[in-house]
């Protein structure tokens, strides 16, 4: 099994376990941020980006990336990297293909979380640096 989609799944899976705490422990100076315009390729992959800023931590950081279209109950992750944490703004991208049902072109929200693995004895937990809701369009491209 591929690491990205399994390591999307579980930064997925925690920020929907963790997303009451995220702006209690976030800092004000790091950001995520989504661009308006997401894209669908022919082979039906879906390409969001956006831009990111965090400060250094303890641990790795990522920035996973959710689409929902319709039904916002229901959410398809779209991809993750890793971030890098120097107080400088840089770019992210995220692609990956929808399972099940497909998503069309236009009228999306994604939700875009930076969220760093802190080492808390034998185990990770997650630590939310930023999250953004946008609402966005897909295009076909």
């Amino acid at each position: 099994m591929p690491v990205r989609p399994v390591l999307a799944s579980a930064l997925g899976a925690a920020a929907l376990l963790c997303a009451a705490v995220a702006p209690a422990c976030a800092d004000p100076t790091e950001l995520v941020t989504v661009d308006p315009v997401g894209r669908i390729a022919p082979d039906g992959t879906v390409t969001l980006s956006g831009t990111y800023r965090c400060t250094a931590g303890s641990g790795p950081v990522f920035v996973s990336s959710s689409l929902s279209q319709g039904d916002a109950r229901f959410k398809h992750g779209i991809g993750g990297g890793a971030a890098r944490c120097d107080g400088v703004e840089h770019r992210w991208e995220n692609s990956g293909k929808v399972s099940g049902e497909a998503v069309k072109a236009g009228a999306a929200h994604v939700e875009a979380t930076l969220t760093e693995l802190r080492p808390s004895g034998i185990i990770l937990l997650p630590a939310f640096h930023a999250v953004s809701n946008q609402d966005i369009t897909l295009t076909q491209g």
